[in-house]
């Protein structure tokens, strides 16, 4: 701080208590740093030090300075006890006299009890616009955004944590985030000290826009105590409705956008642009920004005051060209790719755990008989349990409930076979459908799912033609002018599916609606899509094509391959690099799964019998093309065992759609065409659900395989859903996947049947001393294991005794790593340390340092592990 016209004045520490003095030795430094008056004014008026009189001749003087000596005049001619209070209301009012801290600090000023005990006001802007934002956003996010009007849940009685883990720049694990004040936490997971910017990522549904609205709610109520006064939340959709001519400058892209000051924004703006650091900004949803503007080549805007576009300052704010120390969290869908300078921390999301899955349950059903019929109708189905995995989705499956639990009396049955998520997006539309039809306290709602779609064909069609209209443009916002134009009625709208956006957009004071989620968009654009009769096959099949290199999406035809929409090799040219198609993604799949042959007997009622059976026939010729020329064009690596294939994340998104046909012959098809025993899909971002999908086509596979999982997102729900799969699996590699001892269970007793194991990979998960037993069982039953990787989880010495039995007892195992273990106390033993080896590049420890001990068998010799063993016990004896 500046300490103008102090250096040659003498400082007289307050316990002299000449405060009447030490304010006149001290005046030039006061008339020069104290630049609101008000707040001194008002303070001395509430404890009647100043009359009225008083505050009017400090009022009639011409400029700020002059008010100041006045001030200082009259308080020296009221004595001591009110110079004293105000040297109080300097020091208790931080913001509004900032400059003066150091100097307060110095005479070490301390207020008699008898001032401490007087009231001291803040009306300075500063302090009065923190507490209006923090009234802003504790009002926003109290409650969760959900479908229907009268159903919002309080935030605080609904929030669930989901897992959250720190990752760098290639998304290896850092480990996990202790809670959402370490977000901002400077000594935690930086991947670049010189980034300002943490990125949030994770899969749609996956609760990051839920973590912002927690993240704000804290804040509001004062329990996120991280030095920040300003809290600015921006969805990166209203970015979208700016025209490519407006331009704001970013004290009206703030305020008049945001929430405006009830007095002195000037004063507040300078403060702001003076203390960039106590600034938290947080945008959501970069992957739906959409706009025409090539922002990899955006201007740079460093000046404050200067009009720019939105997006404009947007990017500058998120480089820290503007507001500079500014902190920032940014959200967007996995696949977004932001540069790395911009960085300061790389946040995953996975979304719940069983653990957490339990917890979410006992909150959104506190009674326990509800909630354990609950759980146990998900742990009977293992397919339903896995898209409960995705807060989203779970969220839908429990509404699901909470509906059946009142309208069956207590007795609420979630379906009990193979459940799709299309099916699950149907079931909520049906539900909400029956909602608001007219109810009788004698008379329960009897009309079956046919009978409810056909008397809502109208309000489905009008709500998919605007989600339609805007999935083809890639906008998520759309104003009432588009939503009238698509005939949608007020009551449409109770339906909770298309709401008022919560905030005043970009327009003013004009209404605008958006869907409640992306996924929800997606799922009424292919619905719109199916049942609309003046849709061909080419409208039809759009959006397969939406990924397609320059030069195929023109000449695009039966024979072309529509999930080269879904994966990373051709873009087109010149696309907005922020533009993710996970919109499109899930228009596709949802598409499959309403033209599935199991959905026929709905559709047929909404839908010419001729037009259904066109547009079913043109989506599988589509998909049966697509599939040969996607598996084809896989990279392959051979070596001496295994002809491996190299699957990326498009793989996971045709797998998607192929299990929302529920179609054996096309599941039987995409077995045929993968024509390699080693399939690796490691960081591919695969789910819980996906291992459903996955199952669904390898089980159809006749020879033995290869899987490696490596780096992903099953846990225990996609071990479970991987079952049909083990009779086929020699090599398994599941590193790296939240996966904890009930995972371990399953792979024992599957894996147990069949005894055709070589290779087991669990390294970095949650396994402790009771999965450790299960693995030893493992050992002692499938007698060809020669590789198991189990490094880096919570397993003691307990666990490893275990495992050194087993260990000493196989005559197979060739290979084992057990290094790492988090678990504090004595370290578990498994193996003796080892000499350290080169990364493999087929090893889910490629990035981290491996200890192992490899002994081949001479002859003569009794099995490598035996020796190991013995070693292994006579150290832990």
């Amino acid at each position: 701080m500046e300490k103008q016209g102090r250096s040659e004045m003498e400082i007289i520490p307050s316990d002299s208590h000449s405060y009447i003095k030490l304010l006149k030795i001290n005046r030039e430094l006061l008339v020069t740093h104290i630049h609101n008056t008000q707040c001194l004014v008002d303070n001395l008026l509430k404890n009647d030090y100043f009359s009225a009189e008083d505050a009017e001749i400090v009022c009639a003087c011409p400029t700020q300075p002059d008010k100041v000596r006045k001030i200082l005049d009259l308080v020296q001619s009221k004595g001591e006890e009110v110079s004293e209070f105000f040297l109080h209301v300097l020091q208790q009012l931080t913001d509004a006299y900032v400059d003066l801290r150091p100097w307060l600090s110095e005479i070490g000023f301390s207020p008699s009890p008898l001032i401490q005990g007087k009231t001291v006001l803040n009306t300075d802007p500063v302090s009065r616009y923190t507490q209006q934002l923090r009234h802003h956003l504790g009002r926003d996010s109290k409650f969760t955004l959900c479908y229907g009007q009268k159903e919002e849940l309080l935030l605080e009685e609904t929030y669930t944590d989901t897992i959250m883990e720190l990752v760098d720049f290639n998304n290896e694990s850092l480990g996990r985030l202790g809670g959402l004040a370490c977000l901002l936490d400077h000594a935690t997971g930086v991947l670049d000290e010189q980034g300002e910017t943490v990125f949030i990522c994770g899969d749609a549904g996956v609760g990051k826009s839920m973590l912002l609205q927690r993240l704000q709610s804290l804040w509001a109520t004062g329990q996120l105590d991280v030095g920040v006064k300003f809290f600015f939340h921006f969805r990166c959709r209203m970015f979208s409705c700016f025209k490519e001519s407006d331009t704001l400058c970013l004290q009206d892209l703030l305020f008049k956008h945001y929430c405006y000051p009830e007095q002195d924004p000037d004063e507040v703006f300078s403060f702001l642009l003076r203390f960039p650091h106590v600034a938290l900004f947080t945008f959501d949803g970069l992957d739906e920004l959409h706009s025409d503007l090539d922002l990899s080549r955006l201007p740079d805007s460093s000046c404050p005051w200067e009009p720019a576009h939105p997006l404009v300052l947007l990017a500058n704010l998120l480089s820290g060209k503007l507001l500079k120390g500014a902190s920032k969290v940014l959200t967007a869908r996995t696949g977004v790719e932001v540069p790395r300078r911009l960085l300061r921390k790389k946040v995953l999301l996975r979304g719940f755990s069983p653990c957490h899955l339990r917890t979410y349950a006992r909150r959104m059903f506190p009674e326990r008989a509800v909630q354990d019929r609950l759980l146990n109708q998900l742990e009977a189905n293992p397919n339903l349990c896995s898209l409960c995995a995705v807060p989203l989705f779970c969220w839908i499956i429990f509404q699901c409930f909470r509906h059946f639990h009142a309208a069956f009396e207590g007795s609420p049955q979630l379906p009990d076979c193979t459940v799709t998520l299309t099916d699950v997006f149907l079931l909520v539309t049906e539900v909400h459908l029956n909602r608001m039809q007219p109810s009788s306290l004698v008379q329960r709602n009897t009309r079956s799912q046919a009978e409810t779609f056909r008397a809502g064909r109208g309000t489905l069609c009008s709500l998919g033609q605007v989600a339609h209209w805007g999935m083809d443009k890639s906008l998520f916002v759309f104003s009432q002018e588009e939503v009238q134009a698509s005939e949608v009625q007020e009551g449409d709208l109770q339906l909770g599916f298309l709401r008022a956006l919560p905030e005043l957009g970009p327009g003013g004071d004009r209404q605008s609606y958006e869907f409640f989620h992306l996924t929800l968009q997606a799922f009424f654009t292919a619905f719109f899509l199916v049942v609309d009769d003046k849709v061909g096959t080419q409208e039809l099949l759009r959006f397969f094509r939406e990924w397609a290199p320059p030069g195929e999406a023109a000449a695009a035809s039966v024979s072309c391959s529509p999930f080269q929409c879904l994966g990373g090799g051709g873009g087109l040219a010149g696309e907005d690099p922020f533009k993710n198609k996970d919109h499109f993604q899930f228009t596709n799949l949802f598409l499959c799964g309403l033209l599935s042959k199991a959905k026929q007997k709905l559709l047929r009622h909404l839908v010419p019998a001729a037009a259904l059976r066109r547009k079913r026939r043109a989506l599988w010729a589509h998909l049966f093309a697509s599939l040969r020329s996607y598996l084809k064009s896989l990279p392959r690596v051979q070596s001496e065992r295994f002809s491996q294939v190299q699957a990326m994340p498009t793989f996971i998104w045709m797998l998607r759609c192929i299990y929302e046909t529920q179609s054996q012959k096309v599941g039987q098809l995409a077995a045929r065409g993968i024509c390699a025993n080693y399939l690796k899909l490691t960081y591919c971002n695969a789910c819980s659900a996906d291992c459903s999908a996955l199952s669904f086509v390898l089980h159809h596979i006749r020879n033995r395989l290869a899987l490696d999982l490596d780096n992903n997102n099953l846990n225990d729900y996609g071990v479970r859903e991987l079952q049909p799969c083990f009779s086929r699996l020699t090599v398994i590699r599941l590193s790296v996947n939240q996966i904890t001892d009930d995972g371990v269970k399953v792979l024992y007793e599957e894996l147990t049947k069949y005894r055709i194991l070589t290779y087991l990979g669990l390294y970095n998960n949650q396994i402790t001393d009771v999965g450790a037993r299960y693995i030893s069982k493992i050992l002692d039953e499938c007698k060809g294991l020669t590789h198991l990787k189990l490094g880096k989880n919570k397993i003691t010495s307990e666990g490893g005794k275990c495992l050194a039995l087993a260990v000493k007892n196989s005559k197979s195992i060739f290979e084992i790593g057990m290094l790492g273990q988090s678990t504090r106390g004595r370290r578990s033993k498994g193996l003796r340390r080892g000499p350290e080896e080169p990364p493999q590049p087929d090893q889910p420890e490629s990035c981290i340092q491996r200890h192992h001990h490899r002994r081949r068998k001479e002859p003569g010799e009794g099995p490598a592990a035996e020796c190991v063993s013995e070693d292994i016990l006579a150290d832990q004896k």
